[in-house]
């Protein structure tokens, strides 16, 4: 009996089938992707082993037989396991930089990554003063590599509670070049950082889903390590620790910047006495806020 993919002659022809069938199965978009025009986009270029941006050139290409069975494979893999796409290729891209994932970590994703290729201005004057930083919960080593990108004289601390993590962040340390300037560090937030440590910029995007969200997390979410996520009744447990014992790590005039997704109303009810400066991205707000050692140290 013949297949009836034998009729999607060009890749035009797969991308509506697979945004099609994406929608049919419902599937939840969210790392890396929005939507099923980008996630299906991604995943037929990376099966057909094209460059993720090079899409138009190609749409009424017809395809080999095997080129097809493999997309085909791959978009129906993404539905009947309902891993995030990255996991399927084993690579993420984060500003234009490629990044090797699996499930060991989240999949890179954090609008702090914005901020960075912005070289954190106004708040940072000057990049090239940028003497230390620490990426705290590093994951998959993504925001530490970035930040070494964005400012070209610093030494950058990956650190991670989790040795599957920081086993997966050493590896794109590697790919990026950086082993003379980003190190992983396996510390249960900053318990086993050095203490001589002082550091001009701390970003971090912490486990922070409140318990009530975590319950309700789609299916895509859950193949995500829980340790990764899961921040306690609240979703503030870890950030607590953090915003308690960063300023004994942080320069005079360091900066904390500190990811929080969509806990603004718990962090508040948690720190009242705070007055953060909100950073709005292109995608988020009321997502990552900004604080100064003196806050913290008060």
């Amino acid at each position: 009996m013949t297949s009836p993919h034998t009729e999607l002659l060009t890749l035009r022809d797969l991308l509506r089938w697979s945004i099609s069938r994406f929608h049919a199965a419902n599937l939840v978009f969210g790392h890396g992707s929005d939507n099923a025009w980008d996630e299906a986009a991604y995943l037929l270029l990376h099966g057909l082993h094209l460059p993720p941006d090079t899409l138009e050139p190609f749409l009424d290409a017809r395809l080999l037989e095997r080129e097809r069975q493999r997309c085909v494979d791959l978009i129906h893999e993404r539905i009947s396991t309902r891993k995030p796409a990255a996991y399927l290729t084993g690579e993420a891209w984060l500003q234009g930089e490629r990044f090797l994932v699996d499930e060991r970590v989240i999949v890179p994703r954090s609008p702090i990554s914005e901020l960075l290729a912005e070289g954190l201005a106004p708040w940072i004057d000057d990049p090239d003063a940028v003497g230390q930083v620490l990426d705290l919960c590093t994951g998959s080593g993504c925001l530490a590599i970035l930040a070494a990108h964005a400012f070209g004289n610093t030494a950058v601390d990956a650190v991670d509670i989790s040795a599957d993590a920081l086993a997966v962040a050493q590896s794109n340390i590697e790919l990026h070049g950086l082993r003379d300037r980003v190190r992983a560090l396996r510390s249960d937030l900053l318990s086993q950082v050095p203490a001589d440590r002082r550091y001009d910029l701390i970003i971090c995007n912490p486990p922070y889903v409140n318990e009530r969200s975590m319950k309700a997390l789609p299916p895509e979410y859950r193949h995500e390590p829980r340790l990764a996520l899961a921040g306690g009744a609240d979703g503030m447990d870890l950030v607590r620790r953090i915003l308690a014992e960063a300023p004994g790590l942080m320069a005079p005039e360091g900066l904390l910047v500190l990811e929080i997704g969509h806990e603004r109303e718990h962090f508040e009810a948690a720190f009242p006495e705070l007055e953060p400066i909100w950073l709005d991205t292109a995608a988020t707000t009321g997502q990552i806020l900004l604080l100064r050692r003196a806050q913290l140290a008060s």
